[in-house]
């Protein structure tokens, strides 16, 4: 299903359009759906991207942990979008996409550790409204990951929260990134996977 644009598409034409164009088709081959949106402001998409860059140089978690997280994430949200460039940076990453087609249905799957189901189930927490985050689940993922590491898990939930929502809010579903398989949408919420 393509993108609804309840925010339109910018025309890029100007020279800020244009450099956005250029950098994306570099970084990604074409242009993501969410940068039309987000070049309708300068500062914000500046702001947006800037993070991000330096989101991407975060090392404390392990990549295959941070990558499941995101996705799970990004499925209870129910973001189309973010699933199918989530899966598009995995294969990028060389992760199991195996595994990564799995996240979606993880509870049904049998192809996770304990330690990956942890960190997915997490991230569900975190992203339900409210959050239903345990301390149980905080010292316990703070034993096997140390510190920094569930700080980084807390902090790329928390990223992945603010893209998903911005991306449906603004009316984008997938791309095309995930040709090499169609990556199934969870129901919404808490009817994900249980």
């Amino acid at each position: 299903m393509p993108s609804t644009f309840r925010i339109p598409r910018n025309d890029m034409s100007s020279p800020f359009g244009r450099l956005v164009v250029a950098i994306c088709r570099r970084l990604y081959g074409e242009v993501p759906d969410n940068a039309y949106v987000l070049a309708h402001d300068r500062k914000v998409a500046w702001s947006v991207f800037g993070f991000e860059r330096k989101v991407a140089g975060w090392d404390a978690l392990d990549p295959h942990l941070k990558s499941y997280a995101v996705m799970a994430s990004a499925a209870v949200i129910g973001c189309s979008w973010c699933l199918d460039f989530g899966y598009y940076v995995a294969h990028e990453d060389g992760l199991n996409l195996d595994k990564v087609r799995e996240v979606p249905r993880w509870r049904q799957s049998d192809v996770f550790s304990p330690l990956e189901r942890e960190v997915m189930g997490y991230a569900e927490a975190m992203t339900a409204t409210p959050p239903t985050v345990t301390d149980e689940m905080s010292t316990s993922l703070r034993e096997q990951l140390g510190t920094p590491a569930l700080v980084e898990l807390t902090m790329i939930i928390a990223v992945e929260n603010e893209r998903s929502r911005f991306n449906c809010a603004a009316g984008l579903a997938s791309q095309g990134y995930s040709d090499v398989c169609e990556l199934p949408l969870a129901g919404t919420g808490t009817d994900m996977g249980r």
